[in-house]
This record gives C-alpha cells, structure tokens and sequence, in this order.
C-alpha cells in the first residue's frame, strides 16, 4: 500500500487543516502508512508528526528563541510583550531572517523543510501538500521535493499564486506579477511592498517543479489556469473537500439546543469562522447590519446569532443577542451548533471552499450565504439555501426573514440541504476519490513540462 507523507499548517485550526486531518486518519483506518507533518501540534493523534525547524537552527537562534519563550507568560499582561518576543528571537536571534520580515518579503527560513521526507519512519512514497503558508515552511525546497517524489498539492486559497495574499478580494495584480499592493493586511500580511519580489520568486521556484494538483471547487481551479504556476502541473483534478457524515448529520434541534444550554423556542441564526472579527476574509460588518434590519423586520420574539468561533462578550443589536462562542475542537460539539440552528448565515468577502458550509447543509440547516468563490458550488440557490451579493445586508435580511417566516419552505430547504451533502460532500468519497489520484500520479509522474491534463 502506498505510503502517504501530508504537510499541513497545524493539525487542529480552520477548515484546510481539518481535511488534511481527515484524510491522515481515514487512511490509517484504511490501513495505509500514513504521517500528517505539521508547523502547529495542538494534538496527540496517531501518525502526527511535528516539523521541529529549532532543531536545524544555529545555537545562536536556539537561545534567543527560548529566551523569547520564557517571557510568555507576560504576553497580554504586558504592553508591548509580543514585539519584544519577536525583536528576541528574530531582531537578534536571526537578523537577516528579521531583515527580510520588516522588507515585506515572505518568509522562508524553515531549515527542517528540507528534511520532510526523513520525518516519517519509512520513506513516503508521495507527498501531499496543503496550505504552504502559515510560517512553517520553505516554498523553496519545493523544486527539490518534487524530484525527490511525486507530490500532490491541494489549494484551499490562491496564496501559491500571488505575491503575499489568499485571496485578493478584487485585486487581479497576481495574473501579471503583483507590486503596488492595494491591501497590504490582507492575510498573509506584509509590512512593506515586496509583493512583486516575492511573486518572482515563486514564479521562479515553479519553473524547476513537477507538480499534481487537487482544488476543491472548479473556480479555484480556473484561477490556476489564468496563473504562473499552471505550467509546472502536470495533471489536476477538483475534488470538492468531504466531511465525516456520521459526525455531521439531522439530528433533534431540541435535543441539540438542550445539550448546548440554548433557549428551545428562540429562533436561532449561526455563524462558524475561526476568529470571527479579525477574519480578514470573513464579513462580519456585513452580519451586523443584517441582524440590525432583522430586528426591525421581524415580529417580537427572540432572535439569537450565535458567532461560533470568537470569545467575547454577548451584544446587542436592538433585540437581537448577538453571543460569541469560543472555537471548539470537538467536532460533535461543533455538530450540535448547527443542530440547533435554523439557519446557517455565511458572508465572505472571499471564500473558496468553506467546510463550515458543508458542515451545515449535512447537519440540514439551510444557508444563506454570499455569492464569493466557490460558495456557488455548494450551495443550489433556492433549493438548500439562497446565495446573495457581497456585502448586501439587505438581500441577507430579506432572505433570513423569509425563511424565518415559512416554516416549511425552511424544512424543505432542511431535508434537501441534508440529503445533497450526503450525496456530494461525504469524506469517504473524498477519500476515494484522493486515494485514486494518488494511484494514478505514482504509476504515471509524466515528465516535466509535458502538456498539463485536467480531469473534471
């Protein structure tokens, strides 16, 4: 059986780290070799391995990182206590690495990147890559990788395809090179403008690659095509991301709301996004406005948005609670919010897959979403829920009140939300349908710059 090496960001954080994880441990119940090398270790789950970069560093960082470390315990205590962590470890611990950071360049200086395949105990024999941001790995070992063994990377963003962000939100500077950045926050952010520089390197980085690829949705997909990094592909393939149905499924909403300590009668709205404010790409601004029309449109009654992911304290906007609810890792948890709403509310200022979309329809709740990336491929308009223009209040309100007022429209939209999950979005389906690419790549690995083949 094939031996299987993933690269992840961490094992536990947001919806990509979710389907590597997914996929690491659907694999050794399949009784694959399988690892998960990740930056982050949050678990202790068979087969995960950490990716330990202090171990290839000098003694020099070595020492002015623990230093760093030894001041946590300060760190939200203390004004400032993170800048001087970072000028500790960096600033002296790794000078030219700090150098680099303050000129906006990404950063590459991750030495045990080019040790990933003497990570696992037995030699893998593909390697599988998922997001490569995240401050844990160096894109330029990736040339080296990918003649060493055939690797597979899966895009959950267009990070790989631009010179610093996921998504641009608008901004089409990354077809052509980048530079004069209109939005340097953007996640990843940058502190100056070296978004043409740090385009350059990739596009160069891509010229020595022999790469597969897997995106989970067709529009992603089409952006690699108009891309620099298209020609260093040599097959592809959309795999829309799948999710654990036995996890993820109908169940009882009062038995749900019961278990979660939520009122039975209120009408529930949910939101799932991991810090839900400071998203970059998330539209929270654009949740407020709509509980704020909501609650002059509807009758009285209680209505509850429940903003899963965030701690903070409750809000209210006129009579709608709004109460943030920490990031929860046990996905049964997870499974109950949705349960127990009766409507999913997702805005996006761009977006390219999201899991908690999924997450939702399975568990059959209908989404009200924004018409971004690939939310289109998820979501049938007017069958398991609507979609609406971004940033328009207005269209989502209208579009929540009529759901919130036809109750079986909203139980329609229910059983077919559920039922199209189970039919497209199921886990072991996105484990057959990676597991035979995976088949196809090794048996094949045609040679560099051969004529790239999209399998729809």
């Amino acid at each position: 059986m094939l031996a299987i090496l993933q690269i992840s960001t961490a094992d536990v954080l947001g919806g990509a780290e979710r389907v590597a994880l997914d996929l690491h441990r659907a694999y050794l119940a399949r009784g694959y070799p399988s690892w998960l090398a990740v930056g982050r270790q949050r678990g202790a789950f068979p087969g995960v391995l950490h990716i330990d970069h202090d171990a290839y560093r000098s003694r020099w960082a070595r020492m002015w990182a623990r230093a760093g470390d030894a001041l946590a315990p300060l760190v939200g205590k203390v004004p400032g206590m993170v800048r001087v962590q970072r000028m500790m470890a960096l600033g002296i611990g790794q000078p030219r690495r700090y150098h680099g950071y303050c000129q906006g360049r990404e950063d590459q200086d991750f030495p045990a990147t080019w040790h990933l395949l003497d990570l696992p105990p037995a030699r893998p024999q593909i390697l599988h890559g998922h997001n490569l941001h995240g401050d844990y790995l160096d894109l330029r070992a990736l040339p080296t990788l990918s003649q060493q063994v055939p690797t597979l990377l899966t895009l959950h963003d267009a990070w790989l395809l631009s010179g610093h962000c996921a998504h641009g939100c608008g901004c089409e500077r990354w077809r052509s090179g980048c530079g004069e950045c209109p939005d340097l926050a953007l996640y990843p952010p940058v502190h100056r403008d070296a978004t043409r520089e740090n385009w350059a390197l990739k596009d160069a980085l891509y010229r020595d690659c022999h790469l597969y690829l897997a995106t989970p949705c067709h529009w992603l997909m089409q952006k690699v095509k108009d891309s620099m990094l298209y020609p260093a592909i040599q097959a592809a393939r959309v795999i829309p991301n799948g999710i654990d149905l036995s996890v993820f499924r109908s169940a009882s909403q009062q038995a749900a709301r019961s278990a979660l300590g939520l009122p039975g009668h209120a009408r529930i709205l949910l939101f799932a996004a991991n810090g839900i404010r400071k998203n970059t790409y998330k539209d929270y601004q654009t949740l407020r406005a709509t509980m704020g029309l909501l609650a002059e449109y509807l009758p009285a009654g209680r209505l509850l948005f429940l903003a899963l992911g965030e701690a903070a304290r409750s809000q209210w906007i006129g009579r709608v609670e709004v109460r943030f609810v920490p990031f929860q890792e046990d996905p049964q948890v997870v499974a109950q919010y949705y349960q127990a709403a009766d409507i999913y509310l997702h805005a996006s200022r761009a977006d390219t897959f999201p899991t908690s979309v999924l997450e939702a329809l399975a568990c059959g709740a209908p989404v009200v979403a924004t018409a971004v990336g690939g939310i289109p491929e998820q979501i049938a308009d007017g069958e398991t829920g609507y979609l609406v223009p971004a940033g328009d209040s207005l269209a989502m309100a209208a579009r929540v009140k009529q759901l919130l007022e036809n109750g079986d429209l909203r139980q329609r939209m229910a059983a077919r939300a559920a039922e199209t999950a189970v039919g497209r979005f199921g886990l072991q389906r996105m484990v057959e349908d990676y597991l035979a690419f995976y088949e196809e790549i090794v048996a094949d690995c045609p040679p560099r710059n051969q004529r790239v083949t999209l399998i729809p």
